[in-house]
């Protein structure tokens, strides 16, 4: 390895931070290397050599690159580097150990749509770094932190070794099995569970409208509606907005999700067994009719509460039923990494 470019997507920081760390590593053996937010990167702009190695890095999101990612490296042109694929998982601090993610279909799909373009992968490599999903469990802090902080860092140490001793470091694979058992949750969640969840995130009234969400979004899904941040389905899940907020008043709507869930379950149930002829009693069919009730019922209850939230009584409801709203639920500001440029080369 002579050369590394990097390109990695980033929402609160934790790719990014294995990319510098990784970078950091390599300079040390006297290589080159640079990073590239894809984000704020148009590929086609950048001079590849063919003997350069390419490093991609990104969070997984439900079992699967982020789509911003995946259409990233659609557009990544042919030729015959060396690849090593790499993402980031949700790691939780039990002890004295990190626990591990999964993968899914991440690696492999992205492998072949890169092997089709003529290149060759010569790595897969993991990294469970502190889990940021803050509309699922409390922010990580502390000491917690600073020690999966740690083991990653220690880790990406010992897979730049590898790969500059051996040229290769397929770590991923030990996990192949359990990666192709929860195959299909990724294709739905890319399918469904992204649109549904985008609808999850709102500004409460404590907006002070300072767009800074809007403007620093990666994938440019948040828009001012009505004069107030609405969320749009090119939403990633990413957590970026919801962690640099400076008024924290960006929160999920866990209410919401539970209401979308009651009247979905009220609606389908008599659509399904009432209107419906027993022709299309059919599992598939339940599934198919459940979920276009739910995401017209979560999108009409979404639109109902942009509109509702600057209510002051309204907004209190609804802030009272947002685990995200209450102090202790905390943000991911792991020395405030999501506020910080990346020391890295962003075009």
């Amino acid at each position: 390895m002579k050369e590394l470019l990097i390109f990695y997507f980033s929402g609160t920081g934790n790719a990014r931070q294995v990319a510098e760390w990784i970078r950091e590593s390599v300079v040390r053996k006297d290589l080159k290397c640079s990073l590239y937010d894809i984000s704020r990167t148009d590929v086609s702009e950048i001079t590849i050599n063919s003997d350069t190695h390419i490093g991609i890095i990104s969070p997984v999101h439900g079992f699967n690159y982020p789509h911003i990612m995946l259409d990233f490296i659609g557009k990544f042109p042919k030729g015959h580097n060396r690849i090593i694929l790499m993402d980031t998982r949700a790691g939780m601090k039990v002890g004295r150990i990190v626990t591990v993610g999964l993968t899914g279909i991440a690696f492999y799909l992205s492998a072949l749509r890169l092997f089709m373009k003529g290149h060759k992968i010569v790595g897969m490599i993991p990294f469970d770094m502190p889990s940021n999903w803050l509309s699922i469990h409390p922010a990580l802090r502390g000491k917690a932190l600073d020690y999966i902080y740690d083991k990653n860092h220690l880790r990406v140490e010992k897979h730049v070794k590898r790969l500059c001793d051996k040229g290769k470091d397929f770590t991923a694979l030990r996990e192949f099995v359990q990666d192709l058992l929860i195959s299909p949750i990724a294709l739905l969640y890319y399918i469904i569970g992204r649109f549904f969840i985008a609808k999850t995130f709102y500004a409460s009234n404590r907006c002070t409208h300072c767009n800074r969400c809007i403007e620093q979004c990666p994938n440019s899904a948040i828009i001012k509606k009505s004069g107030h941040p609405y969320w749009t389905f090119k939403c990633e899940s990413c957590m970026k907005c919801m962690n640099i907020c400076p008024a924290r008043a960006i929160e999920t709507s866990h209410g919401l999700v539970l209401l979308a869930i009651l009247f979905t379950s009220l609606i389908s149930s008599s659509a399904i067994y009432a209107l419906l002829p027993p022709l299309f009693d059919e599992k598939w069919f339940n599934f198919l009719v459940i979920n276009i009730v739910l995401f017209s019922v979560m999108g009409l209850l979404y639109h109902l509460q942009h509109y509702l939230i600057r209510t002051r009584l309204v907004g209190k409801i609804i802030r009272l039923f947002s685990l995200t709203h209450f102090r202790w639920w905390g943000r991911y500001t792991k020395n405030d990494s999501c506020y910080l440029p990346s020391k890295g080369k962003d075009l």
